[in-house]
């Protein structure tokens, strides 16, 4: 096996992806994806803690993107124009994966556990961009919405944007979302 050929943890994501799409997520195993991938399982487990984890690795990467993006926001701007340009910032992250976020997509709506997975990893975020608002002086409750509110534009436009072509990007996507959120907010204000 070609456990010392570089880029095993991508070759692991590709491998995992195309046995989902093959057999679906239930019926594809972590001794499958490794021996796809050209990897010991062994090495597998060095990656991922277990086969859903193939599809979440870059979690920590994404949360982190939006952390510090967040962070580096204007201390004059207001929480809700943070978020807006954290999103910004966050949609580079998906530059050039339009073909794999749309299969990925399709692999987690296709399974109640990576449903789940995926919703932890939102919830996950939530709380991180909260801290992070906080961190900037933003009170609560407005910390904690804008947190909701922000990860709510992301999920609304990150599915819009998986569902089209790939033709506009990400954030394309995020600003028309934001848009929509604050034209609701805008009409309820009334």
């Amino acid at each position: 096996m070609g456990r010392w050929e570089p880029n095993a943890r991508g070759r692991l994501e590709q491998a995992a992806m195309e046995l989902y799409g093959e057999h679906g997520y239930e019926q594809t195993t972590a001794a499958q994806i490794a021996a796809r991938a050209g990897v010991t399982e062994r090495t597998f487990f060095r990656h991922c803690a277990d086969k859903r984890e193939v599809l979440f690795g870059g979690a920590r990467q994404l949360e982190q993107a939006f952390v510090d993006a967040l962070g580096a926001a204007p201390a004059t701007a207001v929480p809700i124009d943070a978020m807006a340009s954290a999103l910004e910032s966050v949609a580079v992250f998906f530059d050039d994966r339009h073909a794999f976020a749309r299969q990925r997509q399709a692999v987690i709506v296709a399974s109640c556990e990576l449903r789940e997975r995926e919703l932890i990893k939102l919830a996950s975020l939530v709380a991180a961009l909260t801290a992070t608002l906080r961190g900037r002086g933003v009170p609560e409750p407005a910390a904690s919405l804008t947190a909701e509110a922000g990860i709510a534009v992301f999920k609304v436009g990150f599915e819009r944007w998986v569902a089209e072509d790939g033709t506009r990007s990400l954030a394309d996507f995020l600003r028309e979302s934001l848009d929509g959120l604050k034209a609701v907010m805008a009409v309820t204000a009334e």
